[in-house]
């Protein structure tokens, strides 16, 4: 009698520790019953704002020779850019710059020295327009101003977008869309299906010149080179599974 009720106990013990075992194992891989997916958003699309920067300089042993001069210039330049379509409250000009510059001279003990050899002014220009197009030719065909004398650099164009924040609301939504995608195909695979959103997290948003080779940042790229830009984010979601 007693052997057979400690047999009883062995036999209650074996399948109590069984089904704890059971229940840890299920309730294991319940815990890990998520997916985790990354989805994309890109787009392509072409700047509405141009920025354009340039400058002019004069140099004379008089300053107010100098000061003349570059006046002379920023009226054909003003006059020129006006002639071409763009308006006067598009064009900024800021302050001289008044630079002194010397000569070094060097004696036949190698000796230097320095003598004054004027005073160098510079001021700089910088348009900003919406029209991209007509300003971009601008760019080009400055050589003009340089054929009537004036001493103008030209900067390359830069190239912005004004809806920046529309567009990263757009792409949101379809990385959101494309990785919930994912995820549903993933788990249909699996023979489940997609339960609550568990987590959420947005990438860095990047902006390339289209069809280029440019290295992405962690902090974001933003090119300002090239008119026509590529747009990218990505989301990360985890899903849990049913």
């Amino acid at each position: 009698m007693k052997h057979t009720f400690n047999t009883i106990i062995i036999a209650i013990t074996i399948i109590v520790t069984a089904l704890v075992f059971a229940n840890a194992f299920k309730n294991r891989n319940r815990t890990n019953d998520i997916i985790d997916v990354t989805g994309l958003g890109k787009k392509d699309f072409v700047s509405d704002l141009i920025v354009w920067n340039g400058s002019f300089t004069r140099k004379d042993i008089d300053l107010k020779l100098a000061y003349v001069q570059l006046n002379k210039d920023r009226e054909i330049i003003k006059s020129y850019l006006t002639s071409k379509g763009v308006s006067e409250k598009e064009i900024v000009f800021s302050s001289v710059i008044i630079i002194k510059e010397y000569n070094e001279i060097f004696d036949k003990e190698d000796r230097r020295s320095s003598t004054f050899s004027g005073y160098r002014l510079t001021q700089q220009i910088q348009i900003e327009s919406t029209n991209v197009n007509k300003i971009e030719n601008i760019s080009r065909e400055i050589t003009e101003l340089i054929n009537t004398g004036v001493e103008f650099s030209s900067n390359s164009p830069e190239y912005y977008y004004t809806k920046l924040a529309e567009l990263k609301v757009e792409m949101i939504a379809a990385a959101t869309l494309d990785a919930k995608l994912r995820a549903e195909k993933i788990a249909e695979n699996s023979g489940g299906k997609i339960g609550h959103l568990k987590y959420a997290s947005m990438g860095v948003f990047q902006i390339v010149a289209q069809n280029s080779s440019e290295d992405f940042s962690w902090g974001g790229a933003y090119n300002t080179t090239s008119k026509r830009k590529t747009a990218t984010i990505t989301m990360k979601l985890q899903y849990k599974i049913d």
